[in-house]
């Protein structure tokens, strides 16, 4: 894999216009990745899942060159119906379109010539892989005082075009003092086989607000890791939803820092997985100053051969006190080769705080399942009204209603 990767690496060079200073970055970057390949299970944070093990199963002679420079044609049918929204499309990992049609445009900036020097790296192979092999990145921000009237959605497809292919794909979002940005994942995968690798950074500005869904939910052979920095100034707030349901494997990580007071974070997740899948959920949220608040709800429903992670951290620095983090994962397992880890870690170096973690899991209770039955149902809805009703508690806790209602509908949920 090591010649592998030079040589995809200098096939991009020869495409690219980096600057030397660009490339210098791209090289270390590179030099890192293959110093330490693809997580596997020696790292603590890859024991439950491992990625290298994963790859080598999966995708035979994976490659790491994706030619940009030819368009793909966007398949309307593919986007989503009854919400009227902002777009960015990606097809392949590249950007086919950027429209904020229904914005203020002298609101919104997009920044397509940003230095790759002054990149984001951080101790994560993946992000490095990111980092060497990303072509091009923007960076979108939102103006002080202005809400973003429509959700963002970001589309990533792939087609035929794609097979045994790493993807790296990177946006920068800053949300300046007093904006709001509600933005929507959605992944529809019609090919196979490839390993699609994405880092998104957030800055949140004081009194900004975030809210960011994915949706997971078309089945596919892909493998995905997205990795999620969030930046948080005083008064901010993040809210991260994720249905995670379609991939045979998807790992999704979110780094918070809260570092400004009164700021807080929400993490919330499904799996429901079928035959066969791997999906893990790792947060860490780092409480770095006074007055902060964060809480994580994780629910999966697990299927036969089915393999669910959480990995929930909470950090509180001995400046944070009067720090609020709750954490709770449960899971129900519907068939006895599903399998569900939970880690939870609580690190605190204050004493004024509140912080509590829980886990539980098991399959479903029979007795409940005989009270319906005994109302009429079969044991099949017995068993649908007891699952939607776990996976509603989640979806439940969605805050802008008309989102709430289309991953409702998204995912079969009934009131």
């Amino acid at each position: 894999m090591k010649e592998q990767l030079k040589i995809d690496f200098e096939k991009i060079l020869k495409i690219s216009n980096f600057s030397e200073k660009d490339i210098k970055f791209k090289k270390d970057e590179l030099d890192k990745f293959i110093e330490n390949g693809f997580p596997s299970k020696k790292l603590e944070n890859w024991k439950f899942l491992d990625l290298s093990q994963i790859i080598n199963k999966n995708i035979e002679n994976i490659s790491f060159y994706n030619d940009y420079s030819t368009t793909n044609k966007i398949d309307t049918s593919i986007y989503i119906d009854g919400l009227e929204h902002n777009k960015i499309i990606f097809i392949n990992g590249r950007i086919e379109k950027i429209e904020f049609g229904y914005e203020d445009k002298n609101q919104i900036e997009i920044y397509d010539d940003i230095k790759f020097e002054d990149n984001f790296s951080v101790k994560n192979s993946l992000v490095n892989l990111n980092n060497a092999f990303s072509n091009k990145y923007y960076k979108i921000l939102v103006k002080k005082g202005y809400s973003i009237k429509k959700p963002l959605v970001i589309y990533h497809l792939t087609n035929q075009k794609m097979k045994s292919k790493n993807i790296n794909l990177r946006l920068d979002f800053e949300l300046e003092q007093n904006s709001s940005l509600k933005l929507i994942d959605f992944f529809n995968d019609t090919t196979d086989k490839n390993f699609m690798n994405i880092f998104y950074n957030f800055k949140l500005k004081n009194d900004s607000i975030l809210k960011n869904y994915k949706i997971d939910k078309s089945l596919n052979q892909n493998l995905k890791y997205s990795y999620n920095n969030i930046d948080q100034e005083k008064n901010s707030i993040s809210e991260t939803f994720i249905f995670s349901a379609g991939s045979n494997y998807f790992k999704n990580e979110i780094n918070c820092n809260l570092g400004g007071e009164y700021s807080s974070a929400f993490i919330n997740g499904i799996f429901s997985l079928k035959n066969d899948q791997q999906h893990e959920i790792r947060s860490t949220v780092n409480h770095l100053v006074e007055n902060t608040k964060s809480y994580q709800l994780i629910k999966s429903v697990l299927g036969k051969n089915s393999k669910a992670a959480y990995q929930g951290r909470i950090y509180v620095d001995s400046k944070a006190q009067k720090t609020d983090g709750y954490q709770l994962s449960k899971a129900i397992l519907l068939d006895e080769t599903s399998e569900f880890n939970a880690k939870p870690e609580l690190e605190i170096y204050a004493d004024d705080v509140k912080c509590s973690h829980g886990s539980a899991s098991g399959s479903l209770n029979e007795d409940s399942i005989f009270y319906l039955m005994s109302r009429g149902l079969n044991y099949k809805q017995s068993k649908e009204l007891l699952i939607n009703g776990f996976m509603l508690d989640v979806v439940e806790k969605i805050t802008d209603l008309e989102i709430k209602n289309l991953i409702k509908n998204m995912i079969g949920l009934k009131e």
